[in-house]
């Protein structure tokens, strides 16, 4: 990480940092390196029965540590710009308001869409490359868009996990909350690199 666990409080406490960063996206890393050893493996005995078994393992938990990746350069410090917006004349900015019309209604329906995810899920914001727009999703589990069109900017972790310690069931507070460190200068600049 780019900061210290403590760093994020109050919205996000050092406690659930730990867990969240420290066990579940550790986890997350150590299943998907296991899994990688086990394709090699079958690979070399060329087993094709098993490396298809192994696909929605790889599937899941490279998922896990993509999107929660993702997640931790998403945010900062208050201290160190966390919440703060691009400004006006922000290609970001101007996307955002021609697609949104504001921060504020995209952040709205953002949170709205995202607080519905039945159970365990991401909200995304991505950059289509297909029809060159911005584009909400909302996915479950550790599912990502399509790769091949869609060029990750934000994501925001809705998993129990990233929030139950803090916030317990409450989600939507959690989600109004973590906007107060979202790193936008990240966001900002995958956009940039997104559109050249």
């Amino acid at each position: 990480l780019n900061y210290e666990y403590s760093d994020l409080e109050p919205v996000l406490s050092a406690h659930l940092l730990s867990f969240h960063h420290g066990k579940h996206h550790q986890a997350y890393v150590n299943n998907l390196n296991a899994t990688y050893e086990q394709i090699a493996a079958a690979t070399k005995e060329n087993d094709a029965h098993k490396i298809a078994t192994l696909q929605s393992a790889l599937r899941f938990n490279l998922g896990g540590h993509v999107n929660h990746w993702i997640y931790w350069d998403n945010l900062a410090p208050v201290k160190s710009g966390g919440g703060v917006l691009p400004d006006e004349h922000s290609p970001l900015t101007k996307a955002i308001k021609e697609k949104w019309g504001s921060y504020e209604n995209f952040i709205t329906l953002f949170n709205t869409r995202t607080a519905a995810i039945q159970g365990s899920g991401w909200g995304w914001l991505g950059y289509d490359t297909v029809s060159k727009s911005l584009r909400l999703f909302e996915l479950g589990n550790q599912d990502m868009p399509e790769w091949s069109s869609i060029v990750p900017l934000l994501t925001i972790d809705v998993w129990e996990h990233a929030y139950y310690l803090d916030y317990q069931n409450l989600r939507p507070k959690y989600l109004t909350e973590v906007w107060k460190i979202v790193n936008w200068r990240e966001v900002e600049k995958r956009y940039l690199q997104a559109i050249e």
